[in-house]
């Protein structure tokens, strides 16, 4: 043996019983995750041809990992509230706030509750003390998987499309307003997808439960969460817009026409996950033509918006046709983010 590096090391391949291939493991390694003789460990082939060895006691098990973030008398609850999303998305299970001070400013204290409460799935307040405020991720990724989150980001990302859109024929500002406070929902499964990607990325056995087939399709998978969560801002954007035009009845011409390129829009958003759930190329394929499909509207729509639309209500109604537009390239996106993971379907290796 040779060693390289302090994670890597040379060993030469040993043959027994004439057909048996052996190597050695290093004594450090047995020694950190507990093992000896007799143990199990599981080899699995990577796409790279390379093996993974995983330890099979380890697989019903999640380490605890604890972070500590010292708040001193400069920072502000946005600064910490940034400490405390980038220890979640880099799989800490316990992090601890503290202040060397007699008493964790009340500010600090109330923010990162009120937005663990609203963003940060499966995570609730362990202790809460004069100095020191502890937060628990207690949800494990074997209870809700990559896909199941996707799955339910998406659900929430449509619904909210679907809302703005009924807003549009409504005078009452809670649809609006309801639709606004969706979108928590929404990024609470987009930090938690974020999470289970970094940790799929280098452990082979989250990615095995989250059905990804390799560590290089964890990137398809942030790109995707990133476009279902950017789609859900644009439904935000529908209403917000709606309560800028003061809930003033609209054209019914242009509305009829708005729901059509909305249905469009949406079907190109919905048939793109379908395909990444179906793990289907072709479907991926036809989606994207139909995106193109939804872009044609666009010319129609700005000037029948143009010619029938009340002068103040052209810049809102603008936008809200930006908005639906933008839903249907994200849809877009998603599918040739899923082309580029199910090639192999539509192509042969010479």
């Amino acid at each position: 043996m040779v060693e390289i590096t302090s994670s890597e090391e040379l060993r030469k391949i040993q043959v027994t019983g004439g057909s048996t291939y052996i190597i050695s493991l290093p004594k450090t390694w047995v020694d950190q995750l507990g093992l000896k003789r007799g143990s199990v460990v599981s080899i699995s082939q990577r796409d790279d041809l390379s093996l993974s060895i995983q330890p099979k006691s380890s697989e019903t098990t999640e380490k605890a990992r604890k972070v500590i973030i010292n708040v001193t008398e400069e920072d502000t609850a946005d600064r910490v509230i940034r400490r405390v999303v980038s220890s979640y998305l880099l799989g800490y299970n316990i992090i601890q706030i503290r202040s060397h001070q007699k008493r964790l400013d009340s500010n600090i204290r109330l923010n990162v509750k009120d937005f663990t409460r609203k963003k940060l799935v499966g995570t609730e307040i362990l202790s809460d003390l004069p100095n020191d405020l502890t937060l628990q991720i207690l949800l494990s990724y074997t209870e809700l998987s990559i896909l199941d989150a996707l799955r339910r980001m998406s659900i929430i990302a449509a619904s909210m499309h679907r809302d703005a859109l009924a807003a549009l024929n409504s005078d009452n500002p809670k649809i609006a307003r309801e639709i606004i406070s969706m979108d928590d929902e929404v990024d609470r499964f987009n930090l938690y997808v974020i999470r289970l990607l970094k940790a799929a990325i280098t452990d082979g056995h989250i990615l095995r439960e989250s059905k990804i087939d390799s560590p290089r399709q964890c990137l398809g998978y942030r790109l995707i969460t990133k476009s279902v969560e950017r789609m859900a801002d644009h439904a935000v954007k529908i209403a917000e817009n709606r309560l800028a035009l003061n809930l003033i009845p609209l054209n019914e011409d242009i509305i009829k026409e708005l729901n059509k390129a909305s249905e469009s829009a949406l079907k190109v958003f919905e048939d793109s996950m379908d395909a990444l759930f179906e793990n289907k190329y072709a479907s991926a394929d036809r989606t994207i033509d139909l995106a193109e499909t939804t872009r044609n509207m666009e010319q129609e729509l700005i000037q029948m918006i143009t010619k029938k639309a009340n002068l103040e209500e052209i810049p809102a109604l603008r936008l809200i046709v930006d908005s639906i537009l933008r839903t249907a390239e994200y849809g877009s996106d998603i599918a040739e983010t899923v082309l580029n993971m199910t090639i192999k379907e539509a192509v042969i290796e010479a």
